[in-house]
């Protein structure tokens, strides 16, 4: 067997930084770099602006002389209007080129108490691999040096990288070494030299290498001017940002840049003077154009549903006052019972009812967004995208629960996005650790090389390939290019055959495991047998997992091992797919190719796998650290300054949906906004939606109605996110609400708010961070305990809250950026870049700091979604509800009783823990509006409803068995409320449909599931979240199975299957019960001296209301037609015999035949 690739240790920082990249590694980008004490030169910076690895030698030198030497050097950097050539450059570009390859090909390790390594891999998985930017690719050279077997160097098309005129291949660590011997090529012997071979850089493209920097002004702190440039970080003044003006970067004082400072952070909320506020003028006043347009419901819908709401209240209230002052003395017990739930039942009405009064539709504007960031203009001469970044989040835990087909193609949807490629990373959380995630992954990012320009080139929707070739109908319809239909058919027998490889990925680790492993029992064997030990006690080897290059897996095994189980792993960092070129990359006309993409760009947005350490003894806080873990990682790695997330099996439906979202982010007023919330749509359900799993009540209407307030909840998928927000930072404008009702508005800005700017936090015991407070200066021991002790997190978040803003193209828009800003290209990959990633999702990094506490996604609850959200609401941010015409995302759901039903309870367990907690709306800040802090406070409460519900729904059938009801007489006034009652439930119902836009079948299966989960999941989990905060009891919960449906299978297969689950007992008592008491009552009042028909309508009508709700849930019950469960018949039974028994108990019919004739009438 061939020696295993080698290993190359990164060495660990000191203490500026958790697991940094040393000070010169962090230098070329703008938010990699970090403060650090006694820095250590490896690099010296060209004239080009990059950076060239130092020889042992020069270090030595430098070491030397800088004991009786104090060297003050000058560097004068290129600009527009100066821009020298010099022979260092083509080195530095080879050596670039070179450390990408090697970050993409490296597989990176490390964690607790362990040294960050970098596995090198020839080969990621099995099958052959083609794309350049992808790891373990095909097509490069080896390495001519004697001895070395690594491969040549590769441009971004895969080609070999020649450094010198005699084409002498040579691989990165070579090319290296090369470089300390002097720069001498070992072919020729001769010095590298410039020539065809040096970067492809324009040296008089004005916009290569271009930055802009904010305006200087007078009182600005360095927090008020972020730049894309790094910072300073040795304490020395940077010349850099002040010595130059010139045409070229639009400085401070000429004819691009007013000299108002349009660019700061405003003060004045009207717009117009201040600092920021755009009182300079522009050199065209052009119409401001906005992206996006809030659109108010028609008035003759929305006024008549306020009235109804208004009228509904009062009748509430008066009927609720004629209850209490007329007793049913006759059944006192009863009618207590039944006037506390109704008290409750409209409390709870009236909290669901009040957020619903103001809601919006909003509008999107694509082609001014386009105009805006991607036209040429004289910021941007050579229309590249000025769009911020995007990183995009997926997230995966279990490949048995959550098969890794489903989340390979959500990679591919995510991938073929229409956003530019060199702004979007994808990065894959797999909790689990498993290689069979991991080389799935590979897999997807093999097939994405013919899927992403299959779908640029034809513009295809969706753009995930199962659902795309699943679509029935003429695929042709639209489509223009007379090699569709050939295109289509070859992409087709491509994709089958990626379902056939990802099918067959566990039998392929299994076989390759079993025999390696069986390699290494002969191996020890062998070893005892020249020793001449005894065989018989042979030491037991462990059944490692494989991987495709003959090495351990360094996650978790099949067979669990230590270092090697679920709990118990290193972290694990593969760059799939490395950072794209920043200019487009189109495909060669070749006819060995299977498809023509000759006009298309083929480069595709980076890909990046992340298991995040997990060690015993090191609480991993399951999905939310999961998140934070990758809020960390891509902050060092890319840095992209918005956030995407999803669920394994949510896809990108709408290949523009994140070109919607960034419309609101980048419009006049977009600074406030932390995030936008798609509606979770789904596929597969049944026709019927038995269970109500398209949930369309609350995504059409509750979260269309907190739009039109302070924003709609982070339901946990397909949201955008401002990573700056999700840092725990303070809006740059915010509005306090006072007063009784907290209707009255107060404007404060994050500059002059009304308390101090390190005062307490309303939510916390810590201090609220603003944009201004967080500067190098800031306090030493204030940051590590926030963020942890990464100097490279800690540079980045300045830069993300600079790129985040939108354009500050008109003097109505406030905090905003100078346009062309994010043109520039982001600095590649290093290996202390990544190394610096796996440290920063190790186990012990969120130790001491506030990560779950107030940074990040937030830790203690199951549904740790709502409550990040209610960090952000609470601390005056916004968030935007965006609904694109087409459906911008699609996942699945549970379409089983017992898996919806477990859903549910996760769910309303989470929001009992709500309310017990400090993050209960009861104890919001000022900054949190009225309404939206009833909606808050509603989400805590709801589940405590089901213990009235399940009075309620006893009630008639106690009537019915007593003789009672819970009124004395059915007398008009009472007839009078419940018609008032019902025909304004009705009338409201109509209504919110007619807003809302859904369907009356769909409203009517909410009310439905409302009861039947309302007596089952969230009674249990009211007593689960009452066991928690009394006696301390831990809540566990399953992971949602995402089932894989084949094609000849039937998608509604699960819909008919029957589990047994203890939340079946509640609402099959409540149905057995009123079945049997309508019975009993009926023959009671038949065979009656003195029948009382009026009660037992009263009784019959509710009970006959309880069963109506109860429908769907007896249907699932019955399982498929035809295919009953035995339990039913037992069922049916029981309920014969106790009818039979009732029958008998009651007086023979002989005994009561003078009775037999008493006619219908009212008590």
């Amino acid at each position: 067997m061939s020696n295993p690739p080698p290993k190359k240790a990164i060495r660990n920082p000191g203490p500026g930084g958790a697991g940094g990249p040393p000070s010169s590694a962090g230098a070329g980008g703008g938010s990699r770099g970090g403060p650090a004490g006694n820095t250590v030169k490896f690099a010296r910076r060209t004239s080009s602006g990059r950076y060239v690895s130092l020889s042992r030698e020069d270090i030595d030198m430098e070491g030397e002389l800088a004991a009786d030497y104090t060297n003050y050097t000058v560097q004068i950097p290129p600009t527009p209007d100066n821009q020298p050539m010099m022979d260092g450059a083509e080195p530095a570009s080879v050596a670039m080129r070179a450390e990408e390859q090697y970050v993409s090909s490296s597989l990176f390790t490390g964690g607790f108490n362990s040294v960050t390594r970098a596995h090198l891999m020839d080969k990621v998985i099995d099958s052959e691999v083609t794309h350049p930017q992808m790891a373990g690719s095909k097509g490069a050279s080896r390495c001519a040096m004697p001895a070395c077997d690594g491969k040549a160097m590769r441009d971004e098309r895969g080609n070999d990288v020649d450094p010198c005129e005699c084409r002498f291949k040579i691989c990165r660590d070579c090319y290296l070494d090369a470089q300390k011997d002097g720069c001498v090529c070992p072919g020729c012997k001769e010095h590298y030299k410039i020539g065809e071979y040096a970067d492809d850089d324009d040296p008089n493209d004005p916009s290569a290498g271009k930055h802009y920097l904010p305006a200087p002004g007078g009182g600005m702190n360095a927090a008020n001017s972020k730049s894309l440039l790094a910072r300073n970080q040795n304490g020395e003044f940077d010349h850099n940002r002040w010595l130059f003006e010139s045409s070229g970067t639009y400085g401070y004082g000429n004819a691009f840049w007013p000299k108002g400072g349009m660019y700061d952070d405003d003060l004045d909320d009207d717009g117009g003077g201040g600092p920021g506020g755009g009182g300079g003028e522009l050199p065209e006043q052009k119409p401001f154009k906005p992206l996006t347009r809030k659109l108010p419901m028609p008035t003759s819908i929305i006024s008549p549903y306020r009235i109804f709401i208004v009228i509904r209240g009062f009748v509430l209230l008066f009927y609720l006052t004629w209850r209490i002052q007329n007793p049913n003395m006759e059944a006192l017990w009863l009618w207590g019972m039944s006037i506390v739930c109704e008290l409750w039942f409209a409390f709870s009405w009236l909290l669901d009812m009040l957020p619903k009064v103001n809601p919006v539709n909003r509008s999107t504007d694509l082609a001014v967004l386009k105009e805006k960031f991607e036209t040429p203009s004289p910021s941007n001469p050579h229309g590249r995208s000025d769009l911020p970044g995007l990183d995009v989040f997926v997230s995966t835990a279990d490949p048995e629960k959550e098969p890794v087909l489903t989340t390979a193609t959500t990679i591919l949807s995510i991938l073929a996005a229409d956003y530019p490629v060199e702004k979007l990373a994808c990065y894959v959380s797999d909790d689990g650790g498993a290689l069979l995630t991991f080389e799935a992954m590979a897999e997807a990012a093999s097939f994405a090389n013919i899927w992403v320009p299959f779908c640029k080139k034809h513009d295809i929707e969706p753009r995930q390939p199962d659902s795309y070739f699943s679509i029935k109908g003429d695929p042709t319809k639209g489509k223009r290019r007379s090699d569709f239909v050939k295109d289509r058919r070859k992409v087709k027998r491509e994709f089958d055959e990626f379902k056939v490889r990802i099918n067959g990925l566990p039998d392929s680790i299994r076989r390759r495991s079993d025999a390696f492993n069986a390699r290494e029992d002969m191996k020890m064997l062998k070893h005892l047998r020249e020793t001449g030990a005894d065989p018989a006690e042979q030491p037991k080897v462990k059944k490692a997992t494989w991987m495709a290059d003959g090495t351990h897996w360094p996650g978790t095994w099949a067979v669990s091992a230590p270092d090697h189980a679920k709990g118990n792993h290193a972290g694990i960092l593969q760059v799939m797919l490395k950072p794209p070129s920043p200019d487009p990359l189109y495909g060669m006309h070749d006819e060995e190719q299977l498809i023509d993409f000759s006009d298309v760009d083929i480069r595709l947005p980076m890909l990046v796998y992340m298991s995040r350490e997990k060690r015993p003894g090191y609480d991993h806080n399951k999905k939310a650290g999961a998140m934070n873990a990758l809020v960390r990682c891509s902050a060092v790695m890319s840095n992209g300054p918005f956030i995407l997330n999803f669920d394994c099996d949510h896809y990108i439906n709408n290949a523009q949906a994140i070109r919607e979202a960034m419309c609101f982010v980048m419009d006049r007023g977009g600074e406030r906004i932390a995030y936008i919330q798609f509606p979770q749509r789904f596929e597969g359900i049944d026709p019927s939606d038995r269970y109500a799993n398209n949930n369309t009540v609350f995504f059409d209407g509750n979260m269309r109605a907190l739009d039109g307030l302070q924003g709609p909840m982070y339901v946990g998928t397909g949201c955008m996110f401002r990573r700056f927000a999700l840092y725990g930072f303070d809006p740059p404008r915010a509005t306090e609400y006072t007063g009784w009702l907290f209707n009255k508005k107060k404007k404060v800005t994050s500059s002059s708010s009304s308390s101090p700017s390190f005062g307490r936090d309303p939510e916390t015991d810590t201090q609220s961070l603003k944009a201004e407070d967080f500067d190098a200066e800031l306090t030493s021991m204030l940051v590590p305990r926030r963020f942890g002790n990464s100097s490279a997190l800690m540079a980045s978040i300045p830069v993300a809250e600079f790129q985040a803003r939108p354009l500050a193209d008109h003097p109505a828009v406030r905090h905003g950026r100078p346009p062309g800003a994010l043109t520039v290209p982001r600095p590649p990959l290093d290996p202390p870049t990544v190394a610096e990633a796996v440290s920063v999702i190790s186990c012990w990094y969120e130790d001491k700091t506030e990560w779950g506490d107030r940074v990040g996604w937030i830790y203690g609850s199951v549904t740790e979604d709502v409550v990040s959200g209610y960090r952000m609401h609470n601390r005056g941010w916004r968030s935007v509800y965006c609904i694109p015409k087409r459906d911008a995302f699609l996942g699945t759901a549970p379409i089983n009783l017992t898996d919806r039903l477990h859903q549910v309870l996760r769910w309303a367990t989470g929001s009992v823990e709500i309310f017990f907690s400090r993050n209960n709306a009861f104890l919001a800040s000022r900054r949190l509006m009225f309404l939206q802090r009833v909606a808050y406070l509603n989400v805590g409460i709801y589940p405590f409803t089901s213990i009235f519900l399940l009075v309620y729904c006893f009630i008639p059938a106690l009537s019915l068995f007593s003789g009672f009801f819970i009124v004395q007489t059915l007398n008009v006034a009472f007839l009078c409320y419940l018609l008032t009652i019902t025909v304004t439930l009705i009338a409201l119902g109509v209504l919110e449909v007619k807003w809302s836009g859904i369907a009356l079948e769909d409203w009517w299966r909410n009310e439905q599931f409302w009861l039947i989960s309302g007596t089952s999941a969230h009674l249990y989990a009211v007593v689960q979240g009452l066991l928690k905060v009394m006696a301390g009891i831990e809540i566990s919960f399953t992971l949602t199975a995402k089932a894989a449906v084949d094609e000849n299978e039937d998608i509604y297969a699960d819909l008919y299957v029957v589990k047994w689950s203890s939340l079946l007992i509640p609402p099959i008592t409540i149905g057995m019960i009123n079945i049997i008491a309508i019975a009993f009552a009926f023959a009671r009042t038949v065979y009656s001296d003195n029948p009382r028909w009026g009660k037992f309508i009263g009784g019959g009508f509710f009970s006959f209301w309880v069963l109506a709700h109860l429908y769907p849930f007896a249907k699932g019950l019955m399982g498929r037609r035809g295919k009953t469960p035995t339990i039913v018949f037992v069922w049916s039974g029981l309920i014969s015999i106790t009818i039979s028994l009732l029958w008998v108990a009651i007086s023979p019919p002989e005994a009561t035949a003078g009775g037999r004739g008493a006619g219908f009438q009212f008590p």
